[in-house]
């Protein structure tokens, strides 16, 4: 298993970008930096909660589960992905059926375990025919995510698929041009590494697709074995995400 990565950035290297301050907590002021692995782990509860109610957008009308997230509430590494599909929507968990499995050996692969890294979809609810979210949908479920990795503070996070890479990246690049590339963005409010990934529903499919993502996570392995310094050097400029980016409904994009 790679050594994980550290200390984390200390309150004062947090810059709130404008998509997550929308999601901050209206409870007492209290900055997650100051929070245990433990009390976040109660604040994601109480996120998810929220998320299992929700009916901002019409998508809760045609769920059968929000599917919010599951993991370690102290993880390096988060993994983020499109929208829930079929099985997601019925488990109410990302990243069901032969897709978990095949993610579950590519993990293994570099010493990891599912239960050892944080797992989410960019939305919550399934879209009927596996469409894109409208701008929207995206708009009304955002907060949630990136309130998940505020809470969890990842240093390294992997998007998989076309969607999950241009909703994070702020970049509207396919993901058959940017996967496996490093970027440095502010997600949940704070600096990290932003790796896309093929995702593994579209990798099943396709041998020279599985091939290119077995070297990806096999470097996402490289980078979570890196040592991380905590520095009072500032942070290189990040992306910072203002609002997502529009694009019409289309066929959600694996690719």
């Amino acid at each position: 298993m790679p050594p994980r990565g550290g200390p984390r950035g200390r309150a004062s290297d947090i810059c709130w970008c404008e998509s997550s301050a929308t999601a901050r907590p209206t409870g007492p002021a209290r900055k997650v930096g100051s929070l245990d692995a433990s009390e976040r782990a109660a604040a994601l509860d109480a996120v998810a909660a929220e998320a299992a109610g929700c009916v901002r957008c019409p998508l809760a009308d045609g769920r059968t589960a929000v599917v919010f997230g599951e993991g370690d509430p102290d993880a390096e590494l988060a993994l983020v992905g499109e929208a829930p599909g079929f099985h997601e929507d019925r488990e109410g968990l990302p990243f069901a059926g032969r897709s978990r499995e095949l993610l579950a050996r590519l993990l293994a692969g570099i010493g990891l375990a599912l239960d050892e890294v944080y797992l989410a979809t960019a939305l919550k609810c399934r879209t009927a025919g596996s469409r894109d979210p409208s701008p929207e949908e995206t708009a009304a479920c955002e907060p949630f995510l990136y309130r998940q990795l505020e809470l969890v503070q990842p240093r390294v996070v992997a998007s998989l698929g076309s969607f999950a890479t241009t909703l994070l990246s702020g970049r509207a690049l396919g993901i058959t041009r940017v996967h496996g590339e490093e970027q440095e963005v502010t997600l949940g409010g704070r600096c990290v590494t932003l790796v896309p990934l093929y995702h593994p529903a579209a990798a099943l499919y396709t041998p020279t697709m599985l091939e290119v993502l077995e070297r990806d996570v096999a470097h996402l392995g490289e980078i979570l074995g890196r040592p991380h310094v905590e520095s009072s050097a500032p942070l290189p400029e990040p992306i910072v995400i203002t609002r997502p980016v529009s694009r019409e409904p289309a066929q959600l994009g694996l690719f």
